[in-house]
C-alpha cells in the first residue's frame, strides 16, 4: 500500500500482513532482520530497503518501509522482456552482491532472492527507439536497487527449514535435500543474473526432477557424491539423474534449455567474464561454489573498481 503520510509529506509503502498466526510470526521475525539491518547499516552504505517504523492493528502487523520504484521483474515485464545490458547488469549486481555479502557478514542469508525482491530506488525511465530490435525501449534513468522481503531471512544458528527459495532460483542441494547456508543465495543471485541478461528464466519449471535435469542440460552432469548423499531416492538411478531425455519431458528440456556458454550473445570479454563468474555461482557443490566475497572481487567488476579509483 502506497501512504502519504499527513505529518511529515512524505510518501510511504505500508506492507500489512494478514493476522494469521504463521503470517505474524514471519512479519514479527522480519521486522527483527529489519531492525537489525538499521542498526547495523546507519551510514545506509548497503543496497538493503530500510524500514522506517512498524505496528500492530488490531492483530495485523504493519510494517512502513520507504518508498521504491518498480521491482526489476515489473520493469523487465513492462519492457516487454527486453533484456538488461551488460552494463546494467554490472551496475545492479554491484550493489546486490553487496547488499547480500553484508547479510551474510552477519550470520544471515537471504533464501528468497528473486527479480521480484530487488526494486528500484527510481524506475522512471526515458523511451528510445530500438533500431535493432524495431520498437521502443524503456531506459532507466537511474540503476539504483534494493533488495527488499526479509521474512525468510535465516540467522546461521536457526532452524533451517529444509524447502526455502522461490522454485525458478532454487539451488541443487535444496531441492536434492542435502541442507544449506549461505551459498544458497549465491546460486539464486547467478539465475538471477542470466535472468537479466536474457529477459527471460532460465529454469522455467514447476517440477522437482525437470529442474535437476535442465540443470544438467545447461550445466552438465550433478557430481555423483551428491547424487550419493540425497535422501531423494526417486530422483537417482544408479548415481545417475534418473531422467529419461526422449520421454515428452525430457523433449521439453532439450528444446527450453542449452548449455551455459551457448546463451551468450557476443563473445567479446566483458560477455565472457559475466559467464566466468556465472558458471562459478552456479557451481553444484556448494562447497566449492563461489562466495560473494570472491564474486565481488572478479574481474567482470573491474571497470566499477576503475571508477571507484
Amino acid at each position: 500500500v502506497h501512504v502519504n503520510n499527513s505529518v511529515e509529506p512524505i510518501e510511504v509503502a505500508l506492507k500489512i500482513i494478514k493476522n494469521i498466526e504463521r503470517y505474524r510470526e514471519a512479519a514479527l521475525s522480519e521486522v527483527d532482520v529489519l531492525e537489525r539491518i538499521n542498526s547495523l547499516d546507519e551510514e545506509k552504505t548497503f543496497a538493503c530497503v530500510r524500514m522506517l517504523d512498524w505496528f500492530d492493528h488490531h492483530g495485523h502487523i504493519c510494517i512502513v518501509f520507504e518508498l521504491l520504484g518498480l521491482s526489476t521483474y515489473d520493469f523487465l515485464k513492462e519492457n516487454g522482456f527486453m533484456p538488461f545490458s551488460l552494463n546494467q547488469i554490472r551496475c545492479m549486481a554491484d550493489q546486490i552482491f553487496r547488499a547480500v555479502q553484508f547479510l551474510h557478514r552477519n550470520k544471515l542469508t537471504h533464501t528468497d532472492l528473486k527479480p521480484e525482491n530487488i526494486l528500484f530506488v527510481d524506475s522512471n525511465y526515458d523511451m528510445k527507439y530500438n533500431f535493432k530490435m524495431k520498437r521502443d525501449e524503456r531506459t532507466l534513468k537511474r540503476l539504483d536497487v534494493k533488495v527488499v522481503d526479509f521474512g525468510n531471512a535465516t540467522y546461521d544458528h536457526e532452524h533451517h527449514t529444509s524447502v526455502v527459495s522461490t522454485r525458478h532460483y532454487r539451488a541443487p542441494e535444496v531441492i536434492l535435500e542435502l541442507g544449506w547456508n549461505q551459498a544458497c543465495d549465491v546460486w539464486s543471485l547467478g539465475c538471477i543474473l542470466i535472468e537479466f541478461y536474457l529477459g527471460l528464466t532460465l529454469f522455467q519449471t514447476h517440477d522437482s526432477k525437470e529442474h535437476l535435469a535442465m540443470m544438467e542440460r545447461v550445466l552438465g552432469p550433478i557430481p555423483a557424491h551428491l547424487l550419493q548423499k540425497t535422501r531423494k531416492r526417486r530422483y537417482v538411478h544408479h548415481d545417475k539423474l534418473d531422467w529419461d531425455e526422449h520421454s515428452s519431458a525430457g523433449r521439453y528440456v532439450r528444446k527450453h534449455c542449452k548449455p551455459l556458454k551457448q546463451y551468450m550473445s557476443s563473445k567479446t570479454p566483458d560477455h565472457e567474464l559475466l559467464f566466468d563468474l556465472l558458471q562459478k555461482m552456479m557451481e553444484y557443490d556448494s562447497s566449492k561454489r563461489i562466495t560473494l566475497e570472491q564474486a565481488i572481487g572478479h574481474p567482470f567488476f573491474n571497470p566499477i573498481r576503475k571508477e571507484r579509483k
